[in-house]
């Protein structure tokens, strides 16, 4: 798999709907987030203005003018001190998954990173959630954080892990 096929550019608010759209896919799972049911568009209003091209981008990914995917720069922890650490999530369209373009997204944020200013990044995982771990994994990331039983999601307690890798140039 190649990114080649595929644009990678700055999501607009009109992508909003398909944005939650796809991250609505996820919920049901009960693997992904820790939503328990479908959000609406008003509500990532705020997400969505938070984030910027030059140091946290919120990318739509388009295989051809279709948003197959999104990926996300947040940052952490919200004080000044942290500005070179950012959370990333990457989501993708059920017929997406399994087809390696989230590990073209992920090698494709990683490079982005120097240009972004960012040091370190961060991964938010469910410890039961195996393929998200592996793919983070696959790139050196490390468990940084182990929360044991923090979410509840059906009436099953989930650990929560926080993977990290320092970004060199």
């Amino acid at each position: 798999m190649s990114l080649d096929s595929y644009q990678i550019i700055d999501a607009k608010i009109e992508d909003l709907n398909r944005i939650v759209e796809i991250y609505n896919s996820t919920i049901s799972s009960r693997m992904v987030t820790a939503d328990l049911n479908p959000v609406d568009v008003k509500s990532k209003e705020p997400w969505f203005l938070e984030h910027n091209s030059t140091s946290r981008p919120l990318w739509v990914v388009k295989d051809q003018d279709y948003i197959c995917g999104w990926l996300s720069f947040q940052s952490f922890y919200g004080r000044p001190a942290y500005n070179k650490t950012a959370e990333i999530s990457i989501y993708l369209d059920p017929s997406y998954r399994g087809k390696g373009l989230g590990k073209e997204l992920l090698e494709y944020a990683i490079c982005a990173c120097p240009k972004l200013g960012i040091k370190t990044i961060l991964g938010f995982i469910f410890g039961h959630n195996l393929p998200s771990l592996h793919l983070f994994q696959q790139f050196q990331f490390e468990k940084w954080a182990h929360f044991p039983k923090v979410a509840e999601l059906d009436g099953v307690e989930r650990d929560l892990i926080i993977l990290g890798k320092r970004v060199e140039k």
